[in-house]
């Protein structure tokens, strides 16, 4: 069911790229709906079981790693992230560099998910709602202006089948690891999300005016979050 989900969510997001990839906009609000929902999971879910599944007190160390090693994959990303892809490419080829830090990415999200004890999990979902906007803006890059969609059709494919099992694999992967070191890679993923979402949420706005639109946004997303948190508890 966890692998269905990561890639059905990569799938969905990708189709409605495909088909509604022009509207910058909507992007751009699912960009805003999912860190609002992303930085809820991470300080009401991720840190809360990272602190109460060890007594280190070098977790903290982990999360800032969490949060420098984000800053390092946007060095290959450029921000593609955050919805900053018009730059990339003037021919709609999409950079090798950019490709690899999407693929770490995701795959070090997937580590986690090896030891999570419900098969449907807030952190689990969590990352849904982080795929669908990112697999958006692939999905609006990849198919969208291009002349010849025979000839592309392949790497685009294969791009989209890497990135959807990014995280399967990444699972597979922690299910070598010792359990006890669950905490260690969920405090830095757990750092990872709070950099996109906080960079997301706080991005300027143009002339530093009040934008109620986003505002509602983050608050929809913290609101779904919420109300997945009371149902998950109880």
């Amino acid at each position: 069911m966890t692998v269905l989900l990561l890639i059905l969510s990569v799938l969905a997001g990708v189709f409605l790229g495909k088909h509604f990839g022009k509207k910058e906009k909507l992007a751009k609000n699912l960009l805003i709906l999912s860190a609002g929902f992303l930085i809820t999971i991470c300080l009401n879910e991720v840190f809360p079981q990272v602190y109460t599944a060890s007594e280190s007190s070098s977790l903290g160390v982990f999360v800032i790693a969490g949060v420098l090693l984000q800053m390092i994959l946007e060095a290959l990303t450029k921000g593609f992230e955050h919805g900053h892809f018009h730059h990339h490419n003037d021919h709609n080829v999409l950079p090798v560099a950019l490709m690899i830090g999407l693929f770490i990415h995701a795959f070090i999200e997937g580590i986690p998910l090896a030891n999570e004890e419900h098969e449907i999990s807030p952190y689990l979902l969590g990352i849904v709602f982080h795929n669908l906007p990112i697999s958006f803006i692939l999905g609006a890059f990849l198919f969208n202006g291009k002349k010849d969609s025979k000839s592309s059709s392949y790497p685009s494919l294969l791009i989209i089948a890497l990135f959807a099992l990014a995280s399967p694999m990444g699972m597979l992967l922690g299910n070598y690891f010792n359990p006890d070191l669950q905490p260690y890679f969920l405090a830095i993923v757990g750092g990872i999300f709070l950099h996109i979402s906080s960079v997301i949420i706080f991005e300027s706005n143009k002339n530093h005016n009040i934008d109620w639109i986003k505002i509602g946004l983050v608050v929809l997303g913290v609101s779904l979050a919420l109300i997945m948190h009371l149902f998950h508890h109880h």
